[in-house]
């Protein structure tokens, strides 16, 4: 398939090296769209990173992004595929990536089938199906911290328990993995198969230290987990470059020595961060020492959403929960 869109910013931000001082939610106000491969497409620019697959079945998302961006992320899609967009599987719960799930769920339509939509009425094939872990439905769904419930419209509708859950749509095998209290407690990987890319969410981001959001379920560990299961997943082509390719939850398109660089820094700075936990240093100390200093021109800011301090404060309390 042939690229529909492509803006020369996102290029020059696809070769850049990684910006860990760029804010998080960061866009230029525009949604940029990349073919990956096979049936898959990266869009950038409204908040997480949002896939697409498309096909003569009609659309799927993993994620919507924010609710601010809906219409040019909907205006995006549509350089790719007017067919409607069936599904939206949401990688977790945090409105950077569910935001849109309200408007862009409403423009699609759900795939009916047999009597259904004369038993219950038309409104059976309203709106796009939404899925994700059974977690996401639970937080969206009420207030969480200071968050609001999200509009009902936004919920999940088809929401799975176990460790994994398949999908075939637009000829393609789909598997969506549940990784516990990783990034959060309800996050989701995405991996089409015969497209041969995998979506990951908040779980691998290029643009900062791993985001562990503890109040919610993250772990350091289970950050760490994630990303050994994305390895396991995914398979490298010549000299360990392209085959497989991963879209992270914010960031540059990456194959799997991307991942592998970062579950290395990941994996040093636990075995390291463990031994100052052992020795007894208090948290204050920890910080002081700085023992992500050789790290944190790569991943590291002092201003933003997600600072080097929280990273290491999370880090100290879920490694020492984790004993």
């Amino acid at each position: 398939m042939k690229t529909k869109h492509i803006v020369l910013p996102l290029l020059a931000l696809l070769s850049a090296p990684l910006c860990a001082q760029q804010p998080r939610n960061a866009d230029t106000g525009e949604v940029h769209v990349l073919h990956v491969q096979g049936k898959v497409y990266m869009l950038v620019g409204a908040g997480g990173n949002i896939t697409v697959q498309a096909g003569d079945e009609g659309v799927l998302l993993v994620d919507a992004g924010l609710a601010n961006m809906s219409d040019k992320v909907l205006a995006a899609i549509r350089t790719i595929s007017t067919k409607p967009i069936r599904y939206i599987i949401d990688t977790h719960v945090h409105p950077d990536h569910t935001g849109g799930n309200e408007k862009i769920g409403a423009a699609g339509s759900t795939i009916t089938g047999g009597n259904v939509v004369g038993d219950i009425g038309a409104s059976a094939g309203e709106g796009a199906t939404i899925i994700a872990a059974q977690e996401v439905l639970d937080r969206i769904s009420r207030k969480d911290g200071e968050t609001p419930a999200a509009p009902s419209k936004a919920w999940p509708t088809d929401t799975y328990i176990t460790d994994e859950k398949d999908l075939f749509f637009n000829g393609e095998a789909i598997q969506i993995f549940h990784q516990p209290k990783a990034h959060s407690d309800g996050d989701s990987i995405v991996f089409f198969r015969r497209s041969d890319v995998v979506s990951v969410g908040d779980i691998f981001v290029t643009t900062s230290y791993p985001i562990m959001d503890s109040d919610r379920g993250g772990t350091y560990q289970g950050v760490l987990d994630g990303l050994n299961h994305i390895i396991d997943i995914t398979i490298p082509a010549e000299k360990q470059e392209g085959g497989t390719y991963v879209i992270p939850g914010h960031g540059r398109l990456c194959d799997e020595a991307d991942v592998v660089e970062y579950r290395d820094m990941m994996t040093i700075l636990r075995d390291r961060f463990v031994d100052m936990i052992r020795k007894g240093m208090t948290l204050e100390q920890f910080k002081a020492a700085k023992p992500s200093s050789d790290y944190d021109p790569l991943y590291g800011s002092d201003k933003g959403f997600w600072t080097t301090d929280k990273f290491l404060e999370a880090s100290y309390k879920s490694l020492k929960a984790g004993k």
